[in-house]
């Protein structure tokens, strides 16, 4: 090693980091906790109800703002949750941050991303991303500049070439001395252009935005209206009028909502975190509950990742000892270190027995490399289709059977040139090599059938090879294959994602090519992938799904991280995206069923002149009882059935039988009800919780043991609340009659609800 590769020494490290030319820490994936505690605390919601708190408190009404106790349970909750999923996925993300080869004080070490300095000498390798920008001072390399540039042909980097960071390494190796750190490097400095994150579309988030426009729309000059109809028109006392108003309000917020759909997806990422499954956008859980297609890199996915030599066929009757004296020593200098090449190196042991001169690294674009030695010829290590044209019939069979052919081949002359092939190439050995399918696949292949899911495999390997794989790991469809090299440039990719399931010989730009037809066609597209040659598909994926194993890249590009790297874990993640969406879908309903009936019962009021018929405590029970409790205790539950319609629609609809009968029933009491004013509340208070509780009920249904428990715990505590604190509540004793109403009106509403329901579904048919 000469003396300008032998790297800073420790105190020239020191010095430059004193000088500040050292990295910065890693960037955080997760929000930090104060960004947490603000997010949970400052939101429109969160202010509207403490504004509604203050006006009570002003008035008196201390028994009345019960309801912000609730409001700050939820917040911590909320907080508390979210703070033990950024704690675990923090831990999981240590374990999938990049690391970077470098050489000081004369020896190779790794160090973390935030520990090299300016003047670095980094060692690059097949695989590798690189980090910071930086100047090759020995060796080639081969390098993809796609997340800076978008093309995704390979480019050389040779002594004195400059490397960006960003990029990542294909093949070769070599020595690059560290020109700029931290906010210096060039793609910091693109951030926004060509290193921003995928923008997430959560579906839930957005609907929850709109709801959050129509309430804030709707309830300050609302609840203003009220007051002074109330006020004004009632004489009714300042007290009596904020309350009743507050009420109304109060309603139309469906304020456990928001923090269900928070505290679900933090829980589902923390379950996945026990799976050591990182996930590295919360909101990933969400994309992958509408999942419907996925496709699979073959290496390392289906497969493991690693070959072995099947068999060693000789090919030629040059002389075996001088033969495998130049492949060893080919082995010896070779600089390639994928999966092929550590087989190879295990079956012919490396040994320097010549002195190479020269060398053209293996590249996967051009599918060949080359060693010449001194005085002794060049081998080259390619495909077969390069190396020999037509296959011989027993590799065919070879290649029938999903093993891989390379060929080793001998040249009497030195080789310089990395664009062409010389005339007369002699082959040498054909070495059979054999992928490992990863155990279970086969039982994952069949799962995702099941479930709805789509399978693709995409790779870049021979056409028969991904078939056969495909075959053993168990894809039914593992004959629907073609090999896109041989169709030209010109290709019909919604036509080939329509008629095949297997797809071989894919370039990188060829495999983001079908992940966008494939979102053209509807299909939410999650992908998998492990090398740099799947960066633009991930990044094209609805969501992407990287191996902890792949290259460096990968694993800092995709949103869910498989840590140990099991394909066969992915229905987990699918999984678990579904349950959160299903949950969240089932309950929001019971949720918007105050929302409705409060804003079409303020309306009622408003052109009626009549006060709100319920006080805020009394809503804060149904929002304590038959609101929170049920959602928050069966969010726990595996609903993993796939993913039909939209959230908020879907909710609503199913809200909207239940909310539109209480409009109608407090309506009809406001203005035919034959009992005092206390009374016709009491009947009314105890319909609207005998609708909520069914409402709760047809949301269970099925009912397991679970969803049992809750409703009958629910019906338990809720009447044990209305016996215990009557005079808290503003209920009166129910006599004989009333009781009678609301048996008769709880049939009535029962009908009704059904009728709609039927209408409901009428219309979706």
């Amino acid at each position: 090693m000469s003396e300008n590769l032998s790297g800073l020494s420790a105190r020239e490290v020191e010095e430059r980091k004193a000088r500040g030319e050292g990295g910065t820490g890693a960037a955080k994936i997760t929000k930090t906790k104060p960004q947490i505690v603000r997010e949970n605390l400052c939101t429109l919601f969160n202010f509207l109800n403490f504004l509604i708190a203050v006006l009570l408190f002003l008035v008196g009404a201390y028994s009345n703002m019960l309801f912000i106790a609730i409001i700050i349970l939820n917040i911590v909750i909320g907080i508390a949750q979210e703070f033990k999923a950024k704690k675990l996925v923090d831990e999981l993300s240590i374990l999938n941050r990049p690391t970077v080869h470098v050489r000081r004080d004369n020896r190779e070490m790794t160090v973390e991303m935030e520990e090299i300095v300016k003047d670095d000498l980094m060692v690059l390798a097949s695989g590798n991303q690189i980090c910071n920008d930086a100047v090759v001072v020995d060796g080639m390399l081969e390098v993809n500049e796609s997340l800076l540039t978008g093309e995704s042909d390979a480019v050389v980097k040779e002594q004195g070439a400059e490397l960006f960071s960003g990029s990542s390494v294909i093949s070769g190796k070599a020595y690059a001395r560290v020109t700029h750190v931290g906010n210096e490097n060039y793609a910091t400095k693109l951030a926004n252009e060509v290193k921003q994150e995928k923008q997430i579309h959560s579906e839930l988030l957005g609907s929850m935005r709109k709801v959050t426009k129509f309430t804030s729309f709707l309830i300050i000059p609302l609840g203003i209206i009220l007051f002074l109809e109330a006020y004004f028109l009632r004489n009714t006392p300042v007290d009596e009028a904020v309350i009743s108003s507050s009420a109304a309000l109060l309603g139309m917020l469906p304020k456990g909502l928001v923090l269900l759909i928070s505290v679900s997806l933090a829980a589902g990422v923390i379950r996945l975190a026990r799976m050591k499954i990182l996930v590295q956008n919360i909101y990933s859980l969400e994309t992958l509950a509408h999942v419907d297609t996925i496709c699979l890199d073959k290496t390392g996915t289906i497969t493991d990742g690693k070959l072995r030599v099947h068999s060693v066929i000789p090919l030629t009757d040059l002389p075996g000892g001088e033969m495998d004296a130049l492949v060893q020593s080919y082995m010896a200098a070779s600089d390639d270190n994928n999966a092929t090449f550590q087989a190879l190196k295990e079956k012919f042991e490396p040994k320097a027995a010549y002195r190479p001169v020269h060398k053209i690294a293996f590249s996967s674009k051009r599918k060949w490399g080359c060693i010449s030695f001194e005085g002794a010829g060049s081998i080259f290590v390619g495909a077969p289709e390069r190396l020999m044209g037509n296959l011989p019939e027993n590799l065919e069979c070879e290649l029938e059977k999903g093993r891989r052919v390379i060929i080793i081949g001998y040249s009497g002359q030195t080789w310089e040139n990395d664009n062409e092939l010389p005339a007369g190439i002699r082959p040498v050995y054909s070495v059979i090599l054999e992928d490992t399918i990863r155990k279970n696949a086969e039982e994952t292949l069949a799962f995702f059938k099941r479930e709805g899911v789509d399978v693709k495999v995409i790779s870049g390997d021979h056409v028969k090879t991904v078939s056969m794989i495909a075959k053993r790991a168990g894809l039914e469809r593992w004959e629907d294959a073609i090999d896109l090299s041989t169709l030209g440039e010109d290709l019909d990719y919604d036509m080939l994602c329509r008629r095949y399931a297997v797809f071989a010989r894919v370039t990188p730009k060829q495999k983001q090519e079908l992940v966008q037809a494939l979102k053209r066609q509807g299909h939410q597209v999650a992908m998998t992938g492990d090398g740099v040659n799947d960066l633009l598909a991930l990044r094209e994926a609805d969501c992407s799904i990287a191996v902890a194993d792949g290259s460096d890249a990968s694993r800092q590009i995709a949103q869910i991280v498989l840590l140990d790297s099991d394909f066969t874990n992915l229905p987990h993640v699918v999984m678990e995206g579904r349950k959160v969406i299903n949950n969240v879908t089932r309950t929001a309903q019971v949720f918007f069923i105050k929302t409705i009936y409060s804003v079409l019962v303020s309306f009622f009021c408003l052109i009626t002149n009549k006060a709100f018929p319920f006080i805020p405590i009394q809503i804060t029970l149904i929002d304590a009882c038959i609101e929170a409790y049920p959602s928050f205790v069966s969010i726990v539950e595996s609903d993993i059935r796939r993913i039909r319609g939209k959230f908020l629609p879907t909710a609503l609809s199913h809200a909207a039988p239940f909310g539109i009968t209480v409009a109608c029933m407090i309506a009809v009491f406001t203005l035919l009800a034959p009992f005092g004013t206390e009374e016709r509340q009491t009947v009314m208070y105890l319909l609207l919780i005998l609708i909520s509780m069914l409402a709760v009920i047809k949301s269970c249904i099925p009912l397991t043991p679970l969803r049992l428990f809750v409703c009958v715990t629910m019906v338990g505590g809720t009447f044990l609340a209305l016996a215990l604190f009557p005079s808290l509540l503003e209920i009166v004793a129910v006599t004989m009659p009333m009781a009678v109403t609301v048996l008769i009106g709880a049939a009535v509403c029962f009908a009704v609800i059904l009728i709609l329901e039927q209408l409901r579904k009428a219309k979706m048919k």
